[in-house]
């Protein structure tokens, strides 16, 4: 069993606060490295999960940039291919994560897409890998159902008499 198939059956257990899924524009930097295009996936006040290109090692540091927000130094608590989830060296405070969300509160028709393109690529990964499939599946899901939801918010938007 891999390291992200033990992370995987205990991540739920150890989350001390609940996470929003998002999609944000975000880069990284690790010490003494140039600095990367990120995209966040989720966040809570703890840390947040990343789509990075290259991928990052377990247990670097990083320094992430969230436009609105000061500069984040993270520790990686896991990866697997090009996603990983980060836990932010000083947890952000509830205002401060409030603020972000409700920033964040309708996605655009381009980031619904990309967080279904997002669940389709993790879903082609999970049926290569076996050592990571868990993760990859988890994060296949939770894109799938949250492009679903916000998709669902729009159509709601757009025509608030449907339901009646």
């Amino acid at each position: 069993m891999s390291d992200s198939d033990d992370r995987s059956e205990g991540q739920r257990e150890r989350r001390r606060s609940a996470r929003a899924a998002l999609h944000l524009e975000a880069s990284v930097r690790e010490p003494g490295r140039s600095r990367v295009a990120a995209l966040l996936i989720d966040i809570s006040v703890h840390g947040c999960r990343i789509e990075v290109t290259p991928g990052v090692s377990p247990d670097s540091w990083l320094l992430l940039t969230i436009a609105g927000l000061e500069t984040q130094y993270c520790r990686v608590v896991w990866s697997c291919h090009e996603f990983a989830g980060v836990e932010f060296a000083t947890p952000l405070a509830e205002p401060v994560l409030d603020r972000l969300l409700q920033n964040q509160k309708e996605l655009s028709d381009g980031a619904i897409g990309e967080l279904r393109s997002i669940a389709n690529r993790a879903h082609r990964l999970s049926m290569q890998e076996t050592d990571d499939r868990r993760t990859l599946s988890e994060i296949s899901d939770q894109c799938a159902v949250e492009a679903i939801v916000e998709g669902l918010k729009r159509g709601e938007a757009a025509n608030p008499n449907a339901r009646r």
